[in-house]
């Protein structure tokens, strides 16, 4: 009973960026304005005109032309054909610029009329504003999509998840454009609160902050992260449970290992044995060494203390085929773990090196003069070095920069540290050392 409508595709980031251009030309304003469209088209083209629930909806025709109507009046035009993203984009966007949706408003006391767009702002820069104190100065239209919307939902017995994620992808990374995109869409979130219609958003946290982190705040947000989940963070558990059992989703590999898969499913102290069928105790030889499970875990962690799935397993995915290779180029190539040690090591640094390119230079080019300043040079600065290093605004470079996750920030007997973790390291050429 819940229709779920999905707002960016696996493929959304490549569309999005194909609007780069004419987001850039947006305010924050104009981003409510565009995202509260978008939101609306989403529900009308994934819901209302559904294949899927064509038949139930039958009965719903009377709420539905309401709908419609209520679109009609806030000038939003009807998309008679199926649209792809693309398309409902492309839209969007032109119907924030051009169409420009707008209502009268008469105040009681009878002081004049003034033209306001679609959420209750004045309708252009130069529109008079309505006098201070004015009540009932609210977004007429948008209440009313939504009431009508709400009417068609509770006619078919469904309720409406609008889902917007993978946001780090389809805007420059810590760019101007994206903070006002965000703030844009946090605050049209506002207008869709309802028991029937949900806003599933989809934030990483260091995006969460640098939206909030700005001179002008962000007054309400209580009002918006009230229903917001814990942050997602994956253990070192998780992460051992996760490799394991996408090792063993293999029939011939649990069969040549010996391995009960529905026992692996039950048991986290068997996982952890199956997991050493397939790795060495230990990367490195010597004492006290970390285990495997901690090295890879320790080395995917960013500044923040994250490990994503995703990284850890591009580091096995190129250990394994480092493996191959290695057996293919030897006719002995016999060892007591599946991936060994040297395989591993391998796929770190593959890891490290494509971090470099598809991460910090792909997706922060703006902050990557900055970045550039650590190459070669040493794992660990005082504020003094960092000073040195990033220049009089070292302030703001080095905030951006703990914020995405290249540099971590430690206070010890009262000092100020800075380091670049591991996971970085190998690509940035750096020596271990203080700088």
């Amino acid at each position: 009973k819940i229709v779920v409508a999905h707002g960016v595709q696996h493929t959304g980031d490549q569309v999005f960026h194909a609007f780069t251009d004419r987001f850039e030309k947006l305010n924050e304003h104009e981003f409510v304005n565009f995202w509260c469209i978008y939101l609306v088209s989403l529900a009308h083209e994934q819901f209302i005109k559904g294949t899927k629930y064509k038949e139930i909806l039958k009965t719903s025709s009377i709420e539905i032309n309401a709908f419609k109507e209520a679109c009609a009046k806030a000038r939003i035009p009807e998309i008679e054909a199926q649209k792809s993203l693309r398309s409902v984009l492309d839209w969007a966007l032109n119907a924030v610029r051009t169409a420009r949706p707008t209502m009268s408003f008469s105040p009681a006391d009878g002081h004049g009329e003034y033209k306001l767009d679609l959420f209750g702002e004045p309708a252009s820069k130069g529109a008079e504003q309505p006098p201070s104190g004015t009540k009932n100065f609210a977004p007429v239209y948008v209440n009313q999509i939504k009431e009508t919307l709400e009417a068609v939902l509770k006619k078919s017995g469904f309720s409406l998840w609008l889902m917007i994620d993978r946001l780090d992808e389809i805007f420059p990374r810590r760019s101007k454009v994206e903070k006002l995109a965000l703030r844009g869409l946090l605050r049209a979130m506002g207008y869709f609160n309802s028991e029937s219609i949900r806003i599933k958003v989809f934030f990483r946290d260091d995006m969460l902050e640098q939206v909030v982190r700005s001179d002008e705040g962000f007054t309400a947000l209580t009002h918006i992260t009230a229903r917001q989940a814990d942050t997602i963070r994956w253990s070192e558990e998780q992460i051992m449970t996760m490799v394991v059992k996408r090792f063993f989703a293999s029939e011939k590999l649990a069969k040549y290992l010996d391995v009960d898969r529905d026992l692996l499913w039950a048991n986290a102290t068997y996982r952890k044995d199956c997991f050493y069928k397939i790795f060495p105790a230990t990367v490195s030889s010597g004492k006290r060494q970390s285990s495997t499970s901690r090295w890879i875990y320790h080395r995917c962690s960013d500044g923040r203390d994250v490990v994503t799935p995703r990284d850890v397993l591009d580091l096995l995915l190129r250990a394994k085929q480092r493996q191959q290779d290695i057996c293919h180029a030897e006719q002995d190539c016999g060892s007591e773990s599946i991936i060994t040690s040297a395989a591993i090591k391998y796929g770190f640094e593959e890891l490290s090196k494509r971090k470099r390119q598809t991460y910090l230079e792909a997706e922060f080019p703006h902050l990557w003069k900055e970045i550039e300043k650590f190459s070669g040079g040493k794992t660990d600065y005082n504020i003094h070095a960092i000073k040195r290093l990033l220049g009089s605004k070292w302030e703001n470079h080095s905030a951006d920069l703990i914020n995405i996750g290249f540099l971590s920030k430690q206070t010890k007997d009262g000092e100020v540290h800075f380091s670049i973790p591991l996971l970085y390291r190998h690509a940035m050429n750096l020596t271990k050392g203080k700088a």
